[in-house]
């Protein structure tokens, strides 16, 4: 990002030139994210609502642990997809803002996000955000992207909690992204997009402490 122009003074004195760009962005990320892949694979192909199995969350790991079969691959290419429409859109909406460019991935990924965690099409009742929030980072920096690859893979060995390897990443994700674009901008949509992750993972962050979450096993 050039500090010649910062993009704080853009969002500040630009007014309706920076905003509505970015609000336009926005909606369009959010819509991107309502098409969130177990649900619609699960109601409309299986004909059985994944949110009303298992943990009732219309993830990839209740998805995968209901149904299993090699529809749990449309499921991640929906949702890594989405999250690849979501920021090309916002990187191309707002492409005109100074140093807009890595502002608007980390812009249009969380309302993506936001999208898949809040689906208006479905009762706002949505996944995590997790596959989703990797792809983000894989479209700011692979870099980032196998920091919470690597993060999820090796707590999930070591502990065999998807929750957890999670959690991890999701946490993970600012961390990277202070290393690798170091301005308070991105950082902040980072943490917001990490603290989202987290507390739609509270229930399991609750069921760890408390040693009562369930654990990852093979499927036959």
């Amino acid at each position: 990002m050039d500090q010649s122009v910062s993009l704080w003074y853009v969002m500040t004195e630009w007014g309706l030139d920076f905003w509505l760009p970015a609000l336009l962005a926005a909606a369009a990320a959010y819509f991107c994210g309502c098409f969130n892949g177990a649900v619609i694979v699960s109601k409309y192909i299986l004909r059985d609502d994944v949110r009303s199995h298992g943990s009732g969350n219309a993830g990839l790991t209740n998805f995968y642990r209901t149904f299993g079969g090699p529809l749990t691959l449309v499921v991640i290419l929906t949702d890594m997809l989405k999250m690849v429409a979501a920021v090309a859109v916002g990187v191309l909406l707002m492409r005109t803002i100074p140093n807009g460019g890595i502002f608007a991935k980390y812009w249009a990924g969380l309302f993506c996000l936001l999208g898949h965690v809040f689906p208006c099409m479905f009762g706002f009742k949505g996944g995590k955000g997790i596959l989703s929030g990797w792809t983000l980072a894989l479209l700011v920096d692979w870099r980032a992207g196998l920091v919470m690859f690597a993060a999820f893979l090796l707590c999930v060995l070591l502990t065999r909690y998807v929750s957890l390897g999670s959690c991890v990443a999701a946490a993970s994700f600012p961390v990277a992204s202070w290393f690798i674009n170091p301005y308070w901008e991105t950082l902040l949509l980072a943490a917001v997009s990490s603290a989202l992750a987290l507390w739609m993972h509270r229930g399991n962050i609750h069921r760890l402490l408390t040693g009562t979450e369930n654990k990852l096993h093979k499927k036959n």
